[in-house]
């Protein structure tokens, strides 16, 4: 039973938190912002609710601007239940991406913004982050980015498999050359140089995988050119999760993207 005294007068109106205001003008404007977050049709009610609510938490977010990172992490619990059911194994969640990727029922470069997603959720888990981490606008790409998978994952595998080719590109050297044009434009992080992650420098990695990505499009790499090659990328894999400023992760993010492009016609050299 509920003995509080009612509370005089209408209910107050919620206030515009400031910090969303970079994002949009006003709160219509958040429509806009969330409306090709579409719910697939073939989704269970379980994975629905959890897409749905991840869409309105970050509507939401014009008025508490911590609701974007809450949605992103709520919208694992949909990407991890249709995957656990994709490839009927119980696993943990970067597990499970990695196996997705390797099956092709997803496009390396949608798995790496998951696997960014995975990374912000356990951050937050272990205190590591704050649920301000996030702005809408990055929010809403995360987010998209689990629609997109979750969208994949349900249809069926010979459907599946041609979208994710689709989605990654009719031509790898095309899409090499678009991205490593977008990332040679790209400042690299402030405050970045000369720091290192696990002992590697990321400015140095940065370098060498620029020298190798500009040989392959130059006309190729010999065999030492694709040792090194393998070995920058599994630098990426190691230091990328650890990067824990939005920027920076999103630069080297693209550079990991674009390093296994170019190994992409290449098996490691057997040492």
């Amino acid at each position: 039973m509920n003995t509080l005294p009612p509370v005089p007068g209408p209910s107050p109106l919620p206030v515009p938190d400031p910090r969303a205001r970079d994002a949009v003008l006003d709160y219509a404007g958040m429509d806009a912002l969330v409306a090709d977050l579409v719910l697939p049709s073939e989704a269970s009610m379980y994975v629905m609710s959890a897409l749905e609510t991840s869409r309105e938490l970050i509507r939401h977010s014009y008025y508490r601007y911590e609701f974007a990172t809450v949605a992103v992490t709520h919208s694992l619990f949909a990407l991890e239940h249709v995957l656990a059911e994709r490839l009927a194994v119980h696993q943990p969640l970067q597990d499970l991406i990695e196996r997705a990727t390797g099956a092709e029922l997803i496009p390396a470069e949608l798995a790496a913004e998951l696997d960014r997603t995975r990374v912000l959720r356990d951050k937050l888990a272990h205190g590591a982050a704050t649920s301000a981490a996030l702005s809408p606008t990055r929010a809403i790409d995360m987010v998209r980015a689990v629609f997109d998978a979750v969208g994949l994952l349900l249809r069926p595998p010979a459907a599946a498999a041609a979208t994710a080719a689709d989605m990654s590109g009719a031509k790898p050297e095309s899409r090499l050359a678009r991205l490593w044009e977008e990332h040679r434009r790209a400042l690299f992080p402030t405050g970045f140089r000369g720091v290192d992650i696990e002992g590697v420098e990321l400015i140095l990695l940065d370098a060498d995988v620029a020298g190798l990505v500009q040989r392959e499009l130059d006309g190729g790499l010999d065999n030492n050119g694709i040792a090194t090659l393998w070995a920058c990328i599994a630098d990426l894999d190691r230091v990328v999760p650890l990067i824990n400023e939005e920027y920076c992760a999103s630069y080297f993010t693209r550079l990991r993207t674009v390093a296994r492009l170019t190994a992409a016609r290449y098996t490691p050299i057997a040492t």
